[in-house]
Formats: C-alpha cells, sequence, structure tokens
C-alpha cells in the first residue's frame, strides 16, 4: 500500500532479461533499509526487491507487467519515482495507492499556468468510467487531484492536472513531454463503485 507522495527519483542503471527484466534501480534510499522481499513503487508499479547493494535495489518485472505499462519504461536510464510502502503510523499525505496499474494515458500537452504547469492526457474508454473532476488519480506513482475531465467523441477521454512547481522538481512529471505515455492508477474507490454499479444492473 502506497499514498502517492514520492520521497526519491531512482534512475535504472541496468537491464537484464533473463526470462524476466531482472531491473537495478540507482536509489538515494539508504538500501540498509530495505528488506529482500520489500514493496517499492517504481513510476507507480509495485515491484518486490530480489537483490540489493550500497545505492541501488533490483526487482524482476515481468512480461506481463511490461505489457501493461509505459513503453520504454524499462530501459537504461530511463527515470522512475519512487515510494517505499505505507507503514502503520505513516501520514497519508495524498490518497490510497495500490500499485496496481490499470492503464496507460498518453499526454497531450503541458501548458504553464503560473508558475504552475497544466498537463492534459488522454486514456482509453475503459478507463472513461473512473475519472472525475476533483478526484484522485495517480500518475507515475504521483498521488494528483484531476482537473477536468472530457469525454471524446471517439470514445477516450482527456483529463488534466495542474503541477505545481515543487511536485515538477521532486518527480519525473516536470520531465514529461506531448505523446509521452505514463502508468495510470485510478482511485481505488471509484474502482469499488463501478464494480457495484456494475453487479446492480445486472440484477
Amino acid at each position: 500500500m502506497f499514498t502517492g507522495i514520492i520521497t526519491d527519483i531512482g534512475a535504472i542503471d541496468a537491464v537484464e532479461n533473463r526470462g524476466d527484466r531482472r531491473v537495478r534501480i540507482a536509489t538515494g534510499y539508504d538500501t540498509a533499509t530495505i528488506d529482500h522481499g520489500a514493496s517499492i513503487a517504481c513510476s507507480g508499479v509495485c515491484l518486490t526487491v530480489v537483490d540489493k547493494g550500497p545505492g541501488w535495489f533490483a526487482v524482476d518485472v515481468s512480461g506481463e507487467t511490461v505489457s501493461r505499462t509505459a513503453s520504454a519504461q524499462w530501459h537504461e536510464g530511463r527515470r522512475l519515482n519512487l515510494e517505499r510502502a505505507l507503514k502503520v503510523g505513516d501520514e497519508l499525505g495524498g490518497h490510497i495507492v495500490t500499485g496496481h496499474v490499470d492503464g496507460v494515458a498518453t499526454v497531450l500537452g503541458v501548458c504553464p499556468e503560473g508558475d504552475s504547469r497544466r498537463i492534459g492526457f488522454t486514456v482509453p474508454a475503459s478507463l472513461a468510467p473512473y475519472l472525475a473532476a476533483k478526484g484522485s488519480v495517480t500518475v507515475d506513482g504521483v498521488s494528483l487531484t484531476v482537473n477536468d475531465v472530457a469525454d471524446q467523441p471517439d470514445g477516450t477521454t482527456h483529463f488534466s492536472v495542474n503541477i505545481i512547481p515543487h511536485t515538477a522538481e521532486v518527480t519525473t512529471l516536470g520531465d514529461l513531454e506531448t505523446g509521452q505515455q505514463v502508468n495510470i492508477e485510478i482511485d481505488v474507490l471509484a474502482r469499488y463503485l463501478q464494480r457495484m454499479e456494475a453487479a446492480r444492473g445486472q440484477r
């Protein structure tokens, strides 16, 4: 379980294909405090630490995970938003995040608004029912508030978020460019509400 509050930006410094991908991630975390088997969210993807050393940890990324996350995510040099798993008693600064990616969005554009920037995304129709203005969404592991939502004639949905300077500085969202793909996790409450509605409609 996570909160969507990023505590480090890591970078992939090695990738080894061995059935699954063994990915080594450089980090500022004190890896002496990270247990083997611990969960770390890597740009919104909950992964298990399988090896570690001073200044790095390694995870295995399955083919299923690669197929369901942003393209070009699992390559050397890629910067990743990192968050260690929530502990009992930790401050819940964002919203409840599971680290299970629901889909991929594409950046439509980035526009400055004062010192902040508004970033627009397009998502497939399958995610549209779960997005609502002023609701929560996780973009590459970052807990954000949805500014607005607009359904499109082709079935896709556009939504936007506002990135303040602090968020741009301490996450990878400040580097987003038009056409780039990102991982999306919908609000867990929205997921359950949609399921309840679907079940009610079948009765």
